[in-house]
């Protein structure tokens, strides 16, 4: 099942590259990913398909994994490029009581959703 994970890092050179090596080394694929910069950590959410196995590789390098999610995983929005799209889409999920906890980008033209409440965001989207 897809799976998104947010891991911590401290900022500094090489936080990403540890994350993308005890995967990479494990044989998993992260087919997603955003990270910010805050302060003297770093914020990353990873898109991958065996949630389980990526949080013990992650764990077995000594990376902090604060949170596992299911996510919404789709096709990107048809008018993805039409200004107020993703406003119109942001809003329907808002009136609907549904916290968005992370938007990010995946492989294959895909968009990655993590919410409080998935079957809402999906009812109000209408998928």
């Amino acid at each position: 099942m897809p799976t998104d994970l947010g891991v911590t890092v401290e900022d500094r050179p090489g936080g990403l590259a540890d994350i993308g090596e005890a995967l990479g080394n494990a044989g998993i694929n992260i087919e997603g990913l955003c990270g910010v910069g805050l302060g003297d950590r770093g914020v990353i959410h990873l898109l991958v398909e065996d949630g389980a196995a990526a949080r013990v590789a992650l764990e077995g390098a000594g990376l902090t994994v604060e949170s596992e999610s299911p996510a919404i995983v789709s096709e990107i929005a048809d008018g993805a490029g039409t200004p107020g799209t993703m406003g119109k889409m942001a809003r329907a999920v808002a009136d609907a009581g549904v916290n968005m906890q992370a938007v990010y980008l995946a492989t294959n033209n895909r968009a990655v959703a993590v919410t409080d409440d998935n079957d809402k965001a999906l009812a109000a989207l209408g998928m």
